[in-house]
Order: structure tokens, then sequence, then C-alpha cells
């Protein structure tokens, strides 16, 4: 897609990192029991697609508030799958390695969010 063409999202840095995160779990998910498949897989899956959809959502908004919104969605989205992978990985379908690999990117994801949010003018949310 030519520079002239791209919505506002695909310009976020917050929305690359994320469709990245996003890619991980995909990936680290694959690996899970067939028995999880429409189980834990499916969850960790749609909460990590929420990260990505909401800020794609919010950015498309008329106004700051309402894309501050959706970045407060698109954060719980992040935690919901940070801490489903930790029972992934008490199951043993993901290594401590990934688990590290994952975490160490949720943080610097959520620090993006709160950033974001805060210039758009929301109220700082503490990064944790």
């Amino acid at each position: 897609m030519s520079a002239n063409k791209t919505f506002r999202f695909e310009k976020l840095e917050v929305w690359q990192q994320a469709r990245k995160l996003n890619q991980k779990i995909y990936l680290f998910s694959h690996q899970f029991p067939e028995s999880e498949r429409f189980g834990l897989m499916s969850q960790i899956r749609r909460a990590s697609v929420s990260i990505s959809s909401n800020i794609a959502e919010g950015s498309g908004r008329n106004s700051d508030i309402d894309f501050s919104h959706f970045l407060e969605i698109a954060y719980g989205s992040l935690m919901e799958a940070i801490s489903q992978l930790y029972l992934a990985l008490d199951e043993n379908y993901i290594t401590q390695i990934q688990m590290d690999d994952i975490s160490s990117d949720a943080h610097s994801l959520s620090a993006q969010i709160i950033a974001l949010s805060k210039a758009l003018g929301r109220k700082p949310r503490r990064q944790g």
C-alpha cells in the first residue's frame, strides 16, 4: 500500500508493536495441544487480536477521548493475554524463555499504550 493510502493506525508504532505481539502469540500457541484449540489457544488469540483491533478502531474515532477509551480496552486485552499466557506456562504449553520474550514485548507495548493515552489527554495510569 502506498504511503498516501494508509490508515491512521498503520502509522502508529503502538499498533505496529501490537501486530508483532500478535504474530508471536500465534506462533507460540501453535504448539498447544489439540485439546486446547477451542479453549486456551482460542482465548489467548482473541485477547491478542483485541489489542491491535482496539488501537485501530480507536484511531478512527472522532475524538481523542474516544481514542483513549479504546486504548484502555486495548490495555485490558493485553493484561488478559498475558494472564492467559501464564496459564499456558503453568501447563507447559510454552517455555519460560518464550514467556520472558512475550512478557518483555508486553511491557514495552503497555508503556506505549499508556504514553499515547497520556498524550491524548487521558489521566496517566501506572504501568504494571
